[in-house]
Parts: C-alpha cells; structure tokens; sequence
C-alpha cells in the first residue's frame, strides 16, 4: 500500500471518529425522557394552539396563564400565583432540596399585529394582537420540559426540585425584573429558557440592555384658529424632545439604540392638545450606558417643557440588563441540542414555508434548515434585542438556546412568525426546545460538579463586588403598560 493510499484511508478514519464524536450517545435514561415527552406533543401543541388564539398582551395574560397553571397543577406541581404583585406571574415546583432547576414561560403576545396561519399576508379581522414572537411556544414547552422532570425525579426518587416561572410581559413590560426583585430566583441553582427562532443554536447568546418609559406631556387646550396664544401645545413637547433626540443620536455610541412612537397626540387639528405622550426605549450592550442615554433623554424632555411651557411627567415601564453568559452552561446546552437534533418537514410543510419565504427579499429558501443544528462557537454572537432574561442571568447562572419555529429567514415581531408559529412546523420547534432542556436540567440533576463550574465561572463574569439594583428602579409593575 503506497503512502498515498495509507494518508487516504487515515483521513477516511479520522472523518469517521470525528462525526461519531459529534453524535455523542444516549443514555437509556435520557432516551425515555425525551420518548416520554415526543408522545405527548399532540397535546403541547394543543395548549399552545390555544394560547396562540388567545394572544394576549403583556399583563393581561389571564386565560394563557391560568391554562399552564392548571396543566401542572393536574400534574402534581404546587403552583403559587400572583407572585411579584403580578397577577399573572406563578411559580410551579415540584420536588425538594438541592438543585433547584428552574425554567423560565412566557406567554405574552404583540399588540398592532396579527395574522392567520397562512404563508400570505391575512390578518384575522377584530384581532388586536398576535404571537409575532412565539411566546405561545416558549411557555409552553418550558411547562412540557418541567413535567417530563418531574415524572423522571418521581420515578428515580432522585433529591432535587424542578420549577416553572411563569413570566409575564416580557415584550416590553420588563415581567422578570419585578420576580427577580421579589426574590423569586434566590435560592434557585441554575435558570433555563429558550426562545423561538429560525434556527435551532444553543451558542451562548447576548442581549441589549435597555430602558423604556413613557414621556407625558401637559399643556393648555384652546382654539387653534380663533385663539391660539392661549395654547401651549403639549403635541409640542413631544415634537421638540423628539428633535433633541434625534440631533443627540450623533453624540452617542454608534452601537445605541433609540427608539419611539407617539402613542397620543391629540383629537382634532383645530384644537391645540393639552396632553401628549411618546413612548421610549433606549438600548446598548452596557448597562451604564444606556443609564447615561436615558438620563440625557430624560434632560431632553425638561428642555422641551421649558421651552413649550408645559409640564413633563416620565414613568419608566421597563428595563433590563444585558445577559451574562456562561459559557460552560452553553456547551452542555448545545450538546443535548445535537443529541435530540432538528426535525424535517412534511410535503405539506415545505409548500407552506417555500411560500412564505416568497414574502422575504432576496431570501434562498432552504428546505433542510429545520433539520440543522448550528456549531458551537465559546463566542456570543453580538446582541440585537433585549430581555427581561438579562436580568435573571444576573442573578443566577443562566443558560438558554433557540429552536426552529419559523421559516428560515423569518424575523422576530413579523406575522411570518405568527403564521409559522400557529402550524406544526411551530409545534415541532417547540419539541425541540423541551427535549433539550429537559435533558439539559437531567445532567445537572446528575452532575452536581455542573452545576459547581457554571457557578464558579458565573460568578467571576459577574464579579465579587456586584451589587443588583434593576434598571426601573423600585416602581410596581407597570401592569397597564399595554392600556
């Protein structure tokens, strides 16, 4: 055999032991968690159907709360409700001692949008709000992971306790720095989420710290025509903070984000408005940045009182840290993800996405993407958005992934995930995301040196001097933030 062939057949062999590393095996303990929870998907899917077609907004999740309390209550969970002075937050346990595992549900929807489980545009008529963000999935799964858990402690008799938190509000109302507040995660070991997504990836993720408030502004009414030197135009103050904003955006890191909307801004054109109100977020990967953005903001606003001569009250609805990964948590996390895998679509799926991606400018469409899992990579991608996560990552070693929910190339807040997420390609993603933090959680349950790095390393991150104190200060809930 010449030196050619012997570096071919080595190369051939090496390939081989590669790939068989990457499928690492699985325990027969681990498979019939993950069989356990694939025979139930039917009625996941079910309850996160329903969710969908409730598509409530932030604080006002009821009937989507109320539904997942009573799937763990029926499960043997001792379910807490109303925690954090929320009346929609709850926490679910089972079990008892040490680790405490918990995993985070959400189960808020979006207001301004909504959409039919078509792959074309088709709002639902007499709907306000929609799942443009798959929350419908994630409290649902975190609910479906925590009962295989449960049912896996019970058999083994294994010590630990399993929690779900029921989150509200994330989009915007800030649900978990009020839990985080109240002590919810004080005595928790190791918090688990997920998010949907168009991919499935446990790669160590990041977040936009951010704050958002509410800028009212109060002036005088008088006729706009007949007698408009009595005015002082409270649409005004807005317009001018507006301005100031703007021309400030060129004397902030480049990497900031401020966004807003003019959520009032009066009745009629022929009455000067006696009461205006703009709706802010500021973002940055740093937390004392976007401290500092939103102080300038808020000078901004006193500027445009004085020079309108109207009155300016802030109220912060919402902020949240940035997240701290761990990155320990993160590997452990992508190995249970290669081991449960992604998931193919039927024919009657790919013609529902490849129509859907027609909707995407200048998008491939890509048919096996569902069934992909991403590589680990140690570094976190830079961050887009921003979560209440940030702030229970914060708190207690944290560690979260993303599953395909949606179509390739779908966007969060769009009704491309409304759609996606209301068929069974957004049920299949879901599935995914429960295997992989159930089997996640059952190594840390089976590991206590798992549980030891990630706190170890967690807590260099973090530094030994850290002091918490949420971004919104000591405010209440900000339960009508959506009214």
């Amino acid at each position: 055999m010449n030196i050619q062939i012997i570096s071919l057949v080595l190369l051939i062999m090496g390939s081989v032991n590669a790939s068989a590393q990457k499928q690492p095996a699985i325990s027969k303990e681990k498979q019939k968690l993950l069989t356990g929870l694939e025979s139930r998907k039917g009625g996941y899917g079910a309850i996160a159907r329903q969710i969908w077609d409730f598509a409530e907004v932030g604080y006002q999740e009821y009937k989507s709360s109320n539904l997942l309390q009573e799937t763990l209550k029926k499960e043997g969970f001792e379910v807490t409700t109303g925690v954090a002075e929320i009346p929609t937050a709850f926490v679910a346990s089972w079990g008892s001692g040490k680790p405490v595992i918990s995993l985070l549900a959400e189960f808020d929807a979006l207001p301004g949008i909504n959409q039919d489980t078509l792959p074309v545009r088709h709002p639902i008529e007499g709907k306000e709000a929609g799942h443009a963000c798959g929350h419908h999935l994630f409290g649902t799964a975190s609910v479906a992971a925590g009962i295989a858990l449960k049912d896996w402690l019970k058999e083994t008799g294994r010590q630990g306790t399993i929690r779900v938190v029921g989150c509200p509000a994330e989009e915007g109302g800030s649900g978990k720095v009020y839990l985080v507040r109240a002590g919810i995660f004080a005595d928790t070991d190791i918090a688990i989420h997920w998010h949907p997504s168009d991919r499935n990836s446990a790669n160590p993720g990041q977040a936009l710290a951010n704050i958002s408030g509410k800028i009212r502004f109060t002036g005088v009414s008088a006729h706009a025509a007949a007698a408009p030197e009595r005015g002082r135009s409270a649409l005004d103050g807005v317009e001018s903070l507006n301005y100031m904003v703007n021309m400030m955006r060129e004397h902030v890191p480049s990497d900031s984000r401020i966004h807003y909307v003019i959520t009032r801004g009066g009745s009629a054109p022929n009455v000067v408005p006696d009461f205006a109100e703009v709706y802010y977020y500021a973002r940055h990967k740093e937390n004392a940045v976007v401290k500092n953005i939103w102080g300038r903001i808020i000078k901004a606003a006193e500027g445009a009182a004085m020079g309108t001569e109207t009155k300016v009250a802030v109220e912060i609805t919402g902020g949240t840290y940035n997240i701290l990964p761990v990155i320990s948590l993160a590997e452990l996390m992508n190995k249970n993800l290669s081991l449960v895998g992604g998931y193919d679509f039927t024919a009657e799926e790919k013609a529902f996405a490849e129509k859907l991606s027609e909707s995407f400018e200048n998008h491939v469409f890509s048919a096996d993407r569902p069934a992909k899992t991403e590589p680990f990579s140690p570094v976190p991608k830079p961050p887009g958005g921003s979560t209440d996560v940030g702030d229970v990552s914060w708190t207690v070693p944290t560690v979260g992934m993303n599953a395909a929910t949606w179509v390739h190339g779908t966007a969060a807040h769009s009704w491309q995930a409304i759609a996606a997420g209301g068929t069974g390609i957004g049920e299949k993603g879901m599935m995914v995301a429960a295997k992989t933090m159930a089997a996640t959680a059952m190594d840390l349950f089976n590991d206590a040196t798992l549980v030891s790095k990630a706190k170890a390393e967690w807590q260099k991150s973090r530094g030994e001097n850290f002091h918490y104190e949420a971004l919104l200060g000591d405010r209440k809930p900000a339960l009508d933030y959506r009214k």
